[in-house]
């Protein structure tokens, strides 16, 4: 019991004590017009980092010292998420500058990179050295926060798919450029040639019938004794013309006998008869 009154008389005391840090009346509440605005009230805002001006021979020998240190990190397919940052942290716990690798980087998202960075880190981007590596600067007052991987930055699991959900598009991108290009070129075959699905099947075949065939053959086999009748008619007159020289030569010559003139001369009249039959045939 006697215990019990101390207490009450040190609290008493207490609360009649003037260096006694207390709020008079009660504490307002705050009013936001929506609950975006009371979401980022609560979100812990991060301290305020002045820019450091660094000097030419500064940044030179920062520069320098980057490029000699073997300590970097890498961001990998996932991109930017809260690890890169939180890896950035750890770097300069110990080491004043960090080599950042972009792999796989497209053509100038390097930059994009750089900036971001620079915003969720609060580093300064030193050097930029290729396509693909950026050398970053922790600032001179350096203080590492309390909380290191930043609120409004994604995870591990969910940067990885939003990196799978951007390769589909880009590959939905490429493969919908392509079948526009056939669709046109589809097209223009229709303009010229008209729609194959109207076509007859029966007219795009084009079989031949027996009666066409049989002309074809008659045709073919005429042109082919034409052609021959014309080449037995040019031998013919060639052979005539032979015989009649030799006739002429024969009868200037006047060694021979008469026997073989007459061979000679029966010889050609049967060349000539064939001739004019050749002729005829070829009339008819």
């Amino acid at each position: 019991m006697q215990r019990k009154r101390e207490k009450e008389k040190r609290r008493a005391a207490n609360r009649k004590d003037p260096r006694r840090l207390g709020v008079k009346g009660k504490k307002k509440k705050q009013r936001f017009a929506s609950a975006e605005e009371r979401i980022k009230y609560k979100i812990e805002k991060g301290p305020v980092v002045k820019p450091d001006e660094l000097t030419g021979e500064e940044r030179f020998y920062l520069k320098k010292m980057g490029q000699k240190r073997s300590n970097y990190l890498q961001i990998g397919r996932r991109g930017l998420f809260g690890g890169v940052v939180l890896n950035m942290h750890m770097h300069w716990k110990k080491h004043e500058t960090v080599k950042v690798f972009c792999k796989p980087c497209k053509p100038g998202q390097v930059h994009e990179y750089a900036q971001e960075l620079a915003r969720l880190s609060g580093g300064i981007p030193l050097q930029i050295i290729g396509d693909d590596t950026i050398i970053f600067y922790r600032r001179k007052n350096y203080e590492q926060p309390e909380v290191m991987s930043p609120i409004d930055t994604l995870s591990k699991k969910k940067a990885l798919e939003k990196s799978k959900f951007e390769q589909s598009l880009e590959s939905v991108r490429r493969f919908v450029a392509i079948a526009e290009k056939e669709l046109e070129l589809y097209c223009r075959h229709v303009a010229l040639y008209g729609d194959p699905n109207n076509r007859n099947l029966l007219s795009m075949l084009d079989v031949p019938s027996g009666n066409s065939k049989e002309k074809g053959n008659h045709e073919v086999s005429g042109d082919f004794s034409v052609s021959l009748s014309e080449t037995e008619a040019d031998s013919m007159e060639m052979e005539l013309s032979e015989t009649e020289n030799s006739l002429q030569d024969e009868n200037m010559s006047m060694n021979e006998s008469d026997s073989e003139e007459d061979s000679m001369l029966d010889s050609y009249v049967i060349k000539k008869e064939r001739y004019i039959l050749l002729k005829c045939k070829m009339k008819v």
